[in-house]
């Protein structure tokens, strides 16, 4: 049996971040939910209004022996805007933030050390302001979310916000993309 490993990670619009994640190989799976705040069972509409101190995030599982959680990091901070704080493009608020949830040390490590090398890296003007805190609890979305993209292509917002996403991951890290 293949051994996975979890990862949670918030970048904005969850349904922009699953789009990407899921196309990946090594990723097996990709939830959407809610994660960081102080409300149980949140709702869309609570979190959204900004006052449950949850970030829309994802919850992948992974193999390692496929794709590392560092190249999984590096995938992350170059598909979203990792230097504004509470803000991706046009959805703005505590919910949209950029945050890696650990699950241990390992993770804290890794995620300190990506982070590190691409402020290094000079690749973004302005500093990353991501957060990396302990992971807490997930709430999963409602399930109209879930796959979002795949399933509301012809949308405006997907088309606007998500496909160039979905080139730039194509661009950048085609290697990593399962086939289709």
């Amino acid at each position: 049996m293949d051994q996975v490993e979890t990862a949670t990670l918030a970048g904005g619009c969850f349904w922009c971040t699953e789009a990407i994640f899921k196309r990946l190989k090594g990723v097996k799976s990709v939830l959407l939910g809610y994660v960081g705040g102080n409300v149980d069972n949140p709702t869309y509409e609570q979190v959204c209004s900004g006052t449950t101190g949850h970030a829309e995030a994802i919850q992948l599982t992974f193999d390692p022996k496929v794709i590392s959680f560092e190249k999984l990091l590096e995938v992350f901070f170059k598909l979203h805007d990792p230097t504004t704080m509470n803000r991706q493009g046009n959805d703005v608020g505590p919910q949209y933030r950029s945050v890696i949830f650990y699950k241990d040390d390992s993770q804290k490590q890794i995620a300190e050390e990506v982070k590190a090398k691409i402020e290094a890296s000079g690749v973004y003007k302005d500093p990353i302001v991501t957060e990396i805190v302990p992971f807490t609890k997930f709430f999963k979305a409602e399930n109209y979310h879930q796959n979002y993209y795949d399933a509301n292509r012809s949308q405006p917002y997907c088309q606007l916000v998500i496909d160039p996403k979905i080139k730039k991951l194509y661009g950048d890290f085609g290697d990593l993309v399962k086939e289709d």
